[in-house]
């Protein structure tokens, strides 16, 4: 699918410009890099080769569980405790994205992860600013225009969430535009990390907040009203709150609880991400297919749903992968993925008027075709 085009247009997938919000650094890495930089460091990987590098993260990562998922991390990690290595990765990062036709992409990463080797927070955080500058740098010189921002995220089982919100607020002007908290999401409520939370509305500071993935309702809920969440990272779960009343031909009818319908009436994105929701098992009480995740329910009912990576190299993707994968699972068109952009360009962490020129931009791309 991804390069070739939609129904309804001429321009290969690929080409379109796209919004990128659920994107980790730490999960979009590079076999080859990884490679290149355990070798110096002396660590030990799983394969060497490349390929077959690359094939046992997409094993590894395929298992149904999110805690097992997140073991893989466990190798990406290890080669980004340097200074070099940072740089390197949110390099290559930026220019993955340029070449799936990304214009804007929101990039987190939890920088008290990064300390191993003598790093400190602040540090970590402008090396890797300094690696997406370069490549944006690069991008724009050559012809491709791309902007990135930090999304600065506490580990919500480390209990160090203040900490981590005052570092965001330290580098809020420099590259860092929102807060997150990820990790283990099942007894790891929001409401734990309730004094950052507090920081970061007084400062006027938005936040997005991993929930509805490996856990229910109950963690929407505290997303949003602990963590004031102006975004759910993946979300899918409060599809729990839709109530089936029955269907016929042509139509299903539904009744929403007073959460979805919350979360739908004030335009809260969903930041899904088809595969990963798929390996994790975000979305098992619906079935094990992508074809049955709830993604085209939400859609057609209404709510801000919005396209992810989550994690490139876990699972073997690009965002034009995964909104292929969608077009073949529900039958999208042209129309549907331009709706996908224009709700992620009207949920990123930006000013309404850079939101309103991004959505323009996409207008033009699409318009193209």
């Amino acid at each position: 699918m991804s390069d070739a085009a939609l129904p309804g247009s001429r321009v290969p997938l690929r080409d379109l410009p796209k919004v990128s919000l659920h994107d980790h650094l730490d999960g979009g890495l590079r076999p080859a890099t990884i490679v290149e930089l355990a070798e110096p460091l002396g660590i030990e990987l799983p394969a060497t080769d490349p390929a077959e590098l690359g094939a046992w993260f997409a094993k590894q990562s395929d298992s149904g569980s999110l805690v097992e998922y997140l073991k893989t991390f466990d190798v990406t990690l290890s080669v980004m405790q340097t200074r070099e290595g940072l740089v390197r990765v949110a390099r290559d990062f930026v220019e993955d994205l340029v070449a799936d036709g990304v214009v804007y992409g929101e990039i987190r990463w939890a920088p008290e992860q990064h300390l191993t080797r003598g790093l400190t927070l602040d540090e970590a955080v402008e090396a890797v600013q300094e690696g997406l500058d370069a490549a944006v740098e690069a991008a724009q010189g050559a012809g491709h225009d791309i902007r990135v921002g930090q999304l600065v995220s506490a580990m919500r089982h480390l209990d160090r969430g203040t900490e981590i919100a005052e570092l965001a607020l330290r580098h809020r002007d420099r590259g860092v535009v929102g807060f997150d908290i990820a990790g283990p999401e099942a007894g790891f409520p929001a409401s734990r990390q309730r004094e950052a939370f507090d920081l970061l509305a007084n400062a006027w500071f938005p936040a997005t907040v991993h929930a509805g993935e490996a856990d229910g309702l109950e963690s929407i809920r505290g997303a949003l009203i602990d963590g004031r969440a102006l975004r759910l990272g993946h979300g899918v779960r409060i599809a729990e709150d839709i109530k089936v009343e029955g269907e016929d031909d042509e139509n299903t009818f539904v009744v929403l609880g007073k959460l979805a319908q919350w979360v739908k009436d004030r335009g809260i994105a969903l930041e899904c991400s088809p595969s990963s929701n798929l390996q994790t098992g975000a979305f098992a009480a619906w079935g094990a297919t992508l074809a049955e995740h709830p993604f085209d329910m939400l859609y057609q009912l209404g709510f801000r749903v919005t396209v992810n990576t989550d994690n490139r190299l876990m699972s073997a993707t690009t965002l034009t992968r995964e909104l292929g994968l969608l077009v073949d699972a529900f039958g999208y068109d042209v129309d549907d993925v331009l709706a996908f952009q224009l709700n992620a360009a009207e949920a990123a962490f930006l000013p309404l008027e850079d939101r309103i020129d991004l959505a323009e931009r996409i207008l033009a791309g699409f318009g193209a075709t």
